[in-house]
């Protein structure tokens, strides 16, 4: 099946350089391109892509905000950040916005075509980089250093929150099931609840959600 993907950014010559790279992959397809928030809004809502490959520096709506719209009306489009900033704020509100991955742009074509295809599978991806300065925050207390209320965490079976510590672990469902002593196919059907009862789209969200729950703490956290 041939994924599909937008490609927005406020610049044409770089819009039109990432889909140059993607069109070249037979398993991709660029459907439309995007110069603003606004305009991804409305380019998913007609062309319907798998991906959006979102800037988050754009003028009017920017990035941030079309990722958060998208993950209200549009929750089957994944988003793919894409952006030159390595602030933290961009990193989290990326995150937190709906966002089911995250890449800088100086990424190797070949990381963000396997990126695209990550996304495109409901599973989460973030770049190297971005994921040491996710957990050094966290371990430097700048970001979830208090656990957050959450009533939702309730809605949990106690199996379903020794899943969740373990995806926040960064471990796949075969390496869950041989930590918990069950079997694959009821890690799936766990983290598929665990979705489903926290509204999450997909493994990188979880992840949030368990470090603002306190479930989860970095090595070498205090």
């Amino acid at each position: 099946m041939t994924i599909r993907v937008l490609v927005a950014d406020d610049q044409a010559v770089v819009r039109v350089g990432f889909a140059a790279i993607i069109d070249e992959e037979p398993d991709l397809t660029v459907v439309g391109q995007a110069g603003d928030g606004a305009e991804v809004l409305r380019t998913v809502a007609d062309r319907r892509p798998d991906v959006v490959l979102m800037d988050i520096r754009m003028p009017g709506m920017d990035g941030l905000e079309a990722t958060r719209e998208l993950a209200a009306v549009a929750p089957s489009t994944r988003v793919l950040v894409l952006t030159t900033f390595r602030r933290d704020e961009y990193v989290f509100g990326a995150l937190r916005a709906g966002a089911s991955g995250f890449l800088l742009k100086d990424c190797d074509p070949q990381d963000l075509l396997d990126a695209i295809r990550t996304v495109a599978e409901g599973d989460g991806m973030l770049a190297p980089a971005v994921t040491r300065q996710l957990i050094d925050a966290f371990v430097t207390g700048s970001v979830g250093a208090r656990p957050r209320p959450d009533e939702r965490l309730g809605l949990l079976t106690n199996r379903e929150i020794d899943v969740l510590r373990n995806v926040a672990r960064g471990l796949n469902n075969t390496e869950i099931a041989a930590v918990l002593g069950i079997g694959t196919a009821t890690v799936k059907t766990h983290v598929n609840a665990i979705f489903g009862k926290l509204g999450l789209r997909d493994r990188v969200q979880a992840t949030i959600f368990a470090y603002d729950m306190g479930l989860a703490t970095p090595r070498g956290a205090t």
